[in-house]
């Protein structure tokens, strides 16, 4: 039995709904999966907060087609179709995906879409390179911890670089009148 019109119409709801929450969206090719392995991708992809979408073709063009954000998938959409919505970590989720086509040699990256732009799979791969939000602000966090620790150790100096000279003048004083001395004694 097929779908109903409205049933269409509520899928094509949900994948509005999923598309209106992603920053990234890509398409593999997942003919050869099983379900276990379908179920195996979409567990690693969970904790980086993707998910793994299987529907037709014509029921995601439906959803994207109007949208400039994702129209570009259209481009993509040929054959036995899943897609990765990332809504979160970009980077991990990504990664995830590779892991899993590196493990099991059966998918194919098709395209991805981010922000109305169609890229393929090494600029997807640049795009999980870069470092997440948690590490940017963890080094940004350092930036500001080692500017305040220089400053630290520099006022620190100042007291204790004026106390080293003060320490050094009856030092420095006992050897000028030293040398007074052995100077008035080689003149007399």
């Amino acid at each position: 039995m097929g779908r109903t019109r409205e049933n269409k119409a509520t899928v094509i709801a949900d994948i509005k709904e999923l598309l209106s929450e992603a920053q990234l969206g890509f398409v593999i090719d997942y003919q050869g999966l099983s379900v276990a392995e379908i179920t195996e991708l979409r567990n690693r992809l969970r904790p980086s907060g993707a998910i793994c979408k299987v529907t037709k073709n014509t029921l995601m063009e439906q959803a994207v087609t109007g949208d400039e954000a994702w129209e570009p998938m259209t481009n993509f959409l040929k054959g036995s179709s899943a897609f990765v919505l990332v809504k979160d970590d970009v980077g991990s989720a990504v990664r995830a995906y590779q892991s899993f086509k590196k493990d099991t040699k059966k998918t194919e990256f098709r395209g991805g879409v981010m922000q109305g732009q169609a890229l393929n799979e090494e600029q997807v791969k640049a795009i999980a390179d870069l470092p997440s939000k948690e590490e940017l602000i963890a080094q940004v966090a350092g930036a500001i911890n080692s500017i305040a620790t220089k400053l630290a150790v520099g006022v620190n100096e100042v007291p204790t670089s004026i106390g080293r000279g003060i320490n050094d003048i009856p030092n420095s004083l006992g050897r000028v009148m030293a040398a007074m001395a052995a100077r008035e004694e080689g003149n007399g």
